[in-house]
């Protein structure tokens, strides 16, 4: 094997985690809003992903069927529908359960973890319990070759731009927009931004239902790179939780540099080792790092 070969084999497995980057700095961005921000520890966070990919599976099946016409149309306009549906579903969660647990964490924790139970159930009772893929559009097929023997895949390449699209409208909204200014307000005095009019509470269930509809973004990409059944969702939960653990609990940057640096660590391991030794391997070294940084990458600088 030359040095060509080796090279364009470490540079598709390195794009092969950009991929899983994607994933994860979307799961991680909806995590980062409601954990970091709110202090609310959400274990359904990965079904309002579900509800994004599902979304996809729909509505490829549903265009497919009524209007084949439009399949090469349909997805972007099925993105933007799986973050209004996880939205919606996050705002009915927040209203009916989340706000009365506020500054209860273990309670948070159990009741949203009984509310991914039930998701779950509802997916395997909807729509089956057999993974499902949607038919992707003919433009999202295929690779681009930059060079002999170096193939990159199209949908990665979509995933990544849509990736690097939403982050860049989060950090936009949350230091620009007056949402980004109750939220910041919120978290840094609760007391005194209620005192000078800001309805907090209302701050809440909008910034929980925005974090959901983010996590439904991260389902609509998942479809391009794996197919979706009822529990796709709990196997990407911990994996956010360390991204945003491991970046620090209220910082946006961190988020971003601990999922870039988890999924390139997983993807160029696995290629070297098994899966699972892959993602010991993974999780040793956050570990490590955490225990001689408790506050992760990028600490907070908010007083509380």
């Amino acid at each position: 094997m030359g040095v060509s070969e080796i090279t364009n084999i470490a540079l598709m497995q390195g794009f092969a985690g950009l991929s899983l980057f994607s994933v994860l700095l979307l799961m991680g961005l909806g995590l980062a809003i409601i954990f970091g921000q709110m202090g609310v520890i959400n274990m359904a966070h990965g079904e309002f992903m579900t509800i994004g990919a599902y979304t996809i599976f729909m509505a490829a099946t549903l265009t497919e069927k009524w209007a084949p016409k439009m399949m090469p149309y349909y997805f972007p306009f099925a993105i933007l529908l799986a973050f209004v549906l996880a939205f919606i579903a996050g705002w009915i969660a927040e209203w009916a359960l989340i706000r009365h647990l506020y500054k209860r964490p273990l309670d948070t924790l159990l009741a949203t973890w009984g509310l991914s139970l039930g998701l779950q159930q509802v997916f395997r009772s909807g729509i089956g319990p057999k993974e499902v893929s949607p038919t992707l559009p003919e433009w999202l097929m295929g690779s681009w070759s930059p060079s002999p023997g170096l193939d990159i895949p199209i949908n990665g390449l979509f995933v990544l731009g849509l990736t690097l699209l939403v982050t860049g409208g989060v950090m936009l909204a949350l230091y620009k927009s007056r949402w980004g200014l109750r939220v910041r307000a919120t978290v840094s005095n609760r007391v005194m931004a209620n005192a000078i009019g800001i309805n907090t509470k209302k701050t809440d269930r909008l910034t929980f239902a925005i974090g959901c509809g983010i996590a439904g973004v991260a389902g609509a990409a998942f479809t391009t790179i794996g197919s979706t059944g009822p529990t796709s969702g709990s196997l990407y939960i911990v994996d956010a939780f360390l991204v945003v653990t491991f970046g620090g609990a209220a910082s946006l940057l961190g988020t971003v540099a601990s999922a870039f640096g988890i999924a390139q660590t997983q993807s160029i391991s696995e290629f070297f080792m098994t899966g699972s030794m892959a993602k010991v391997l993974t999780l040793s070294v956050i570990v490590l790092i955490l225990m001689m940084r408790p506050q992760g990458l990028f600490a907070s600088k908010v007083r509380r």
